[in-house]
């Protein structure tokens, strides 16, 4: 279910790529004005990371979920109806509606990371993780081609009408399908031991646990979890690593038709190669991570190496400056974003070093931190290949990020482990 709902998810995100260069033929704009268009949605997700985390804290996932699935698919529909008004107001409300969205996906991935958490032992946690995190490229794998045909034969504002609705239905298989370990009716008594005995936290999802109040100061607690180097290190990787996410999510289908001439119809199907490849790379990160761990080296080893490795493939994406043949352009960008996927292990280390009691407020501050980068980037790229006419200093952009990410975790981060909150508990739940 998290691998289904992330895919619907990052599918909604990419709506306005696919839809881009329609989008910015029908309403005039420019690449400075489709950059921050782009970028819309990242402002209010970034802002509402904390808000989403703390309503997961307090309500849980599953109805918390419930409701940001259904409010991100509805706004998304709606934003359809763009393209039946004209001039500013169009683009004033194009970019209210992705402000919406943003808003109402905030709890998404902070959502993931606590499921996963309470699920799934340690040493099976970084596959777990993969899974739902290469949603992203699965989605572009399967709706790329849909929204692309789409696009060229309903026109850019039915992707929105077609993917909203699905979200909706969505939600409401989700409510009848997510429970915590402790709840679901379907769980052994083994297997909940063996998934508790293996480092699952199986009370933080249950129905009871869910109904609590907060056992955090939230401002002490966001405070502490800041001053953490090796969380520092994490949050500094993880903006890194996102840079290459929004690139792909937002101006590689535009970097297709403009930079390298196809049609909207091929981009959709072209971009769909790298997805798959991307697809692959994360289930083998995955895979990868945890066999380390299994195999007796520490969790630093077995999450690091795989991110370093995925990393250092990334930073390929630039020799598509020097290249001019378009299918070995297509295969090196499937290099680079099947590396992205080997190396996007953040969820996985944000459910190993999480604080038990402020699950949901440590991964919405780290996806504070990463999708800031859904800010940053697309309005970046929109100067770089405005001021240049082309999108070679946005692949060398997107390239030093990857190269960040790699000295952030091998110089700052240190050893990976699970945070232990001191001054930012309430009284009633410190430990006797």
């Amino acid at each position: 279910m998290l691998f289904a709902i992330t895919t619907i998810n990052y599918a909604d995100r990419a709506t306005i790529s696919i839809a881009g260069p329609d989008i910015k033929k029908a309403l005039g704009l420019d690449a400075i004005q489709m950059g921050f268009v782009f970028s819309a949605f990242a402002w209010s997700y970034v802002l509402a990371q904390l808000p989403g985390g703390w309503l997961l804290d307090r309500f849980g996932s599953k109805i918390t979920y419930f409701f940001s699935i259904f409010l991100w698919s509805t706004f998304t529909l709606f934003t359809g109806a763009a393209g039946f008004v004209t001039g500013g107001a169009a683009v004033v409300l194009l970019f209210v509606l992705r402000l919406l969205v943003g808003a109402a996906e905030a709890p998404s991935f902070p959502g993931n990371s606590r499921i996963a958490s309470s699920w799934f032992p340690t040493h099976e946690r970084g596959l777990a993780a993969a899974v739902f995190n290469s949603a992203q490229y699965f989605a572009t794998v399967l709706f790329a081609p849909i929204m692309g045909w789409l696009v060229h034969s309903f026109g850019w504002q039915s992707v929105f009408f077609v993917m909203g609705a699905l979200g909706i239905f969505m939600a409401f298989v989700w409510l009848k399908t997510i429970y915590g370990p402790k709840d679901h009716p379907g769980i052994s008594a083994s297997e909940l031991q063996y998934i508790q005995q293996g480092g699952a936290l199986v009370d933080l999802e249950s129905g009871a646990h869910a109904a609590q109040p907060a056992q955090v100061n939230t401002l002490a607690c966001i405070k502490e979890l800041l001053c953490s180097r090796m969380l520092l290190g994490v949050y500094i990787g993880q903006y890194c690593i996102t840079t290459l996410t929004y690139f792909f999510l937002t101006w590689f289908p535009v970097y297709l038709v403009q930079e390298r001439h196809m049609t909207i119809l091929k981009a959709g199907f072209v971009a769909s190669l790298p997805a798959i490849a991307g697809f692959l790379g994360g289930v083998s990160g995955g895979w990868l991570s945890d066999r380390l761990n299994k195999a007796g080296y520490s969790l630093s080893v077995s999450r690091k190496l795989p991110i370093v490795i995925g990393m250092v493939l990334s930073m390929s994406m630039i020799a598509c400056n020097y290249i001019e043949t378009d299918m070995l352009v297509v295969a090196i960008m499937s290099l680079a974003f099947f590396g992205k996927g080997i190396g996007a292990l953040g969820w996985a280390v944000v459910s190993d070093t999480s604080p038990k009691e402020a699950g949901g407020l440590s991964g919405a501050l780290f996806n504070t931190f990463g999708n800031t980068a859904g800010i940053t980037t697309p309005i970046v790229i929109g100067y770089i290949v405005q001021n240049t006419g082309s999108f070679s200093g946005a692949l060398v952009f997107v390239g030093a990020n990857a190269a960040m990410a790699i000295f952030s975790y091998l110089f700052i981060v240190g050893d990976i482990k699970r945070v232990s909150l001191t001054t930012s508990l309430n009284p009633t739940s410190q430990p006797r």
